[in-house]
């Protein structure tokens, strides 16, 4: 874990009496600046938030577009789903990764975690939904912090590890359960991933709704005739863990 850095306090130090007015007369002008700066503040952070997007995704395996398709649908189903109550869906976690919705956290009934999910599936920018909600009470701010520390303590094995691209993969924790999501570059970066989050004490289980990156490249299939009648496939294609994992120690996939 990353050594905790210690944050600097300034003194409370006064300047002489006769330094006042001359400071006084300093800060106006830039208060003057801020205000004319106000009105067009919106355009400044999102030309920032694009900005960091950009550098960010430079790093990862995943285009500046796919980038910002997963931070919009991720931004509309919360927003629908606090719109529609705040103390219903308060504790629901959205995240979304290539168009796969990963929902997590709790509420009271069965018929909320059904809407959570029909709501997910309410952005035209959705192509899976993974509901991992639960039905159950509040745990409280503990529970909470707790989860943020597992949470923390996996993203620094997974930087520290230098067999694993930590910038692909996203951590989110809850009630000990540690979710990945993100880009593997193969199956074995996958496993690797998953037995650095498995060895974080707290860790109870590993789910992981990680995506291989050369899946799309794998040979196709040779093409077939069509039937005459529609067939439908009952059973959705799967598009992660394309190979399935040995079972580690103490998690599960």
């Amino acid at each position: 874990m990353p050594e905790k850095r210690r944050k600097l306090r300034h003194s409370n130090l006064r300047e002489p009496p006769d330094t006042q007015d001359s400071t006084a007369m300093r800060i106006s002008p830039a208060l003057i600046a801020l205000a004319a700066l106000i009105p067009v503040s919106g355009c400044a952070v999102a030309i920032a938030g694009a900005a960091g997007a950009a550098g960010l995704t430079a790093m990862q395996d995943k285009t500046l577009g796919e980038t910002i398709d997963d931070t919009t649908a991720s931004n509309q189903i919360r927003a629908r789903l606090l719109a529609e109550s705040f103390n219903r869906f308060s504790e629901v976690d959205v995240e979304v990764s290539r168009g796969l919705v990963l929902l997590t956290g709790r509420v009271d009934a069965p018929e909320d975690r059904v809407f959570a999910e029909g709501v997910a599936w309410t952005s035209t920018l959705t192509t899976d939904v993974a509901n991992e909600i639960r039905i159950e009470p509040p745990g409280g701010f503990l529970s909470n912090l707790s989860d943020e520390l597992i949470s923390g303590r996996v993203r620094s094995r997974l930087i520290g590890s230098s067999t694993v691209k930590s910038v692909n993969f996203h951590v989110e924790t809850y009630n000990g359960v540690v979710y990945l999501m993100g880009i593997a570059r193969s199956p074995e970066e996958l496993r690797r991933a998953a037995e650095e989050a498995s060895v974080v004490g707290g860790v109870k289980q590993v789910v992981s709704y990680v995506r291989v990156a050369d899946e799309g490249r794998r040979q196709a299939a040779p093409t077939i005739q069509m039937p005459t009648e529609p067939t439908y496939q009952s059973v959705p294609q799967p598009s992660y863990e394309v190979e399935p994992l040995p079972d580690l120690r103490g998690v599960s996939y």
